[in-house]
């Protein structure tokens, strides 16, 4: 008989409950439906970029038929009105759902705390609404300022305050501090009429971390960024134009809070039974609540370690306890016992600004740099896991490339754009290039007979022809060096190569020749072509047809534009191995610098990397998300299922 199973909300915590359910429970007969108001999953550990204008508003959200394509989860846009918990069934404001297992993954939202005008008055950063919504009036405050006669009012437009001196806080107001140095220039504002304010009642910043980090954080806000950090202040009212603190008065337009979470609107139509200053759903430590069947997990779950105190409402949190709870239903399947779902933080990590950040991965502190590519890394991997090779790539790109504040001078120049198909006429020269030389090697004989040594200019034992004109009177090559540079290890050498027939030069071409690896008398590159490429006519036959092969395999992988990053990729593979042993010839230079530019995407324009590439993670997707290889996809996506209002 087939279950069902329902997870309501696509935060991290719904997201990973139905991916983990879809991969796991093949064999369970089991039907899957993740109901969510939106058609979208948000990254909610983003939203300061969105709102701090680093990132345009499309790369925080991702659709869900986008995550959940080719797999056997039914997604459903609707708001749950009423759980009837009694019955099993959900009441929607479309339809109604009956259930076996129910995950409520219904997040959480800002506390405000009882304090008196905060929710009526303040900007809250907790949805994708929220981040645009605060972009939008960061950028009309400016606007105003601009063309406000009255000083008092101007200074309460540009002054911009954040309640919270946490994770989200934190990375609000360094983002901030790096957009206003943009708005104040193109509003012909001086930067320091601008006031940016950090509030918390606790003694100092980011106290989930260590003192050094948090002092280290602190000095660079405060110092480099120019943010007042105003601590052991707390907010005891707010009206539009004042924030009333313990230490007096502001006056602003602004106040962006995020110093605190509570279980979401939703959770109180429940029933169920709540703990805690948060409100968070009581469950077992298998995530299970009072009631059989139903699951509470991510931020509206008051799952426990073993201290007793409820697991910190973070993304680690939200992961691990929706794939905990969706373990647990199939076990439930199975006839086996349910276990205990235990949460595994493996770190924190917190960026001020682009170039700032500051970390503890396993009780360790990383130095800023590596902080910043471990945030990275960490948004890699979340994405890798829901969307295969497309997230991280989108993810870096617009990290990287699309980033739309100041950018430094180096940054200003790599991230510029170009349309790929400029490049297909170079993509084409290059493949027929590769080509030609593949097929006249071919009919040159290096299928047939030994070629490598007479082709490297090198005789069997490494010898080079150049030391003397050749060991034979008759020809050989005649190297008239124009510089070098001998750094031993390395040694760089530019010179004429002249093809001698009977004392008279007949061709005559420069080359550049790079020893790698060079001690003393042991040179790396010709002890290889003496010991293995050179070592015997088997040796030689072998790998001249392999360069023969791969020369013709790049044309190709070129021409049609298939996987044209690893085809550059092998272009300039070819040329550090033509440099390292023969040495490069000045009318192949090019190839290095073409390759370069071919990574670019040159075969998504006219080539079949732009069907390929798409493909091929539909497949992986498929294999990770299913466990199933699947290589034929229909046409027709998959949507969220929106139906009409009875």
């Amino acid at each position: 008989m087939t279950k069902k199973a329902v997870i309501v909300g696509a935060g991290y915590a719904g997201v990973a409950a139905a991916l983990y359910l879809n991969k796991k429970g093949k064999k369970d007969n089991l039907e899957i439906t993740l109901i969510d108001k939106n058609d979208y999953h948000t990254l909610l550990t983003e939203l300061h970029e969105v709102a701090g204008n680093r990132q345009d508003e499309e790369t925080i959200r991702i659709a869900l038929k986008d995550i959940f394509r080719d797999t056997n989860v039914r997604l459903v846009q609707d708001s749950i009105d009423h759980f009837d918990f009694e019955n099993k069934r959900l009441v929607g404001s479309r339809e109604e759902y009956s259930y076996d297992y129910c995950v409520v993954a219904i997040g959480s939202k800002p506390a405000f705390y009882g304090i008196e005008g905060l929710e009526e008055n303040a900007f809250t950063l907790w949805s994708y609404d929220d981040a645009v919504e605060i972009r939008d009036h960061v950028r009309r405050c400016f606007e105003k300022a601009a063309l406000e006669q009255d000083p008092a009012e101007r200074s309460r437009l540009l002054t911009f305050a954040v309640g919270g001196a946490g994770f989200t806080g934190v990375e609000m107001i360094g983002e901030l501090a790096h957009w206003v140095k943009t708005l104040a220039r193109e509003n012909n504002i001086e930067r320091k009429e601008v006031r940016l304010i950090l509030i918390d009642m606790l003694d100092r910043v980011l106290p989930v971390l260590d003192e050094k980090n948090s002092a280290k954080s602190h000095k660079y806000m405060t110092e480099k960024l120019g943010i007042e950090v105003m601590l052991e202040t707390g907010i005891n009212k707010m009206s539009e134009t004042t924030i009333e603190t313990s230490k007096g008065n502001i006056e602003t337009r602004t106040l962006i809070w995020c110093a605190g979470v509570c279980c979401s609107n939703e959770s109180e139509s429940l029933g169920l039974e709540r703990q805690g200053r948060g409100g968070r759903i009581k469950v077992d430590d298998t995530c299970l609540t009072e009631h059989e069947g139903v699951y509470a997990v991510g931020d509206c779950g008051a799952l426990a370690g073993d201290d007793g105190i409820p697991y910190a409402a973070m993304v680690e949190n939200a992961i691990q306890s929706g794939d905990g709870a969706a373990a647990n239903i199939l076990r439930q399947i199975r006839g086996q016992k349910p276990e205990r779902v235990e949460v595994k933080f493996h770190g924190t990590m917190v960026c001020i600004g682009n170039y700032f950040a500051v970390s503890e991965i396993m009780g360790k502190r990383l130095p800023s740099w590596l902080s910043v590519v471990m945030k990275f890394m960490v948004n890699v991997h979340y994405l890798f896991e829901i969307m295969g090779f497309r997230g991280p790539f989108n993810y870096l790109k617009n990290e990287l490339v699309n980033r739309r504040q100041d950018k430094l001078f180096l940054e200003k120049h790599y991230s510029r754009k170009m349309q790929a198909w400029w490049l297909f006429p170079l993509r084409m020269f290059m493949g027929f290039y590769w080509l030609l030389e593949g097929i006249k090697k071919v009919t040159e004989g290096w299928f047939n007979g030994p070629k490598l040594a007479e082709f490297s200019g090198l005789s069997r034992g490494y010898q080079l022809a150049s030391d003397a004109v050749s060991a034979a009177t008759g020809g050989g090559l005649r190297i008239d060096e124009i510089f070098d540079i001998k750094l031993h290890i390395v040694n760089l050498e530019v010179a004429y190569a002249s093809k001698m027939i009977e004392g008279v030069a007949v061709t005559k071409d420069m080359f550049a020749k790079i020893d790698i690896f060079n001690f003393g008398s042991f040179n790396l590159v010709p002890w290889i072509m003496e010991n293995w490429a050179l070592s015997s006519q088997g040796w030689e036959m072998f790998f001249q047809i392999v360069v023969t092969l791969v020369e013709i395999a790049l044309g190709l992988m070129l021409l049609s534009g298939t996987f044209t990053f690893l085809a550059s990729v092998g272009t300039i593979a070819m040329m550090a191995m033509f440099v390292t042993s023969t040495g490069l010839y000045f009318h192949t230079w090019w190839l290095g610098f073409a390759a370069i530019a071919t990574m670019g995407g040159a075969g998504r324009a006219f080539g079949m990397d732009h069907y390929v590439l798409p493909w091929l993670n539909r497949v992986w997707e498929s294999i990770w998300k299913n466990r199933k290889l699947k290589l034929i996809f229909p046409r027709q996506k998959k949507s969220i299922r929106k139906q009409k209002l009875k």
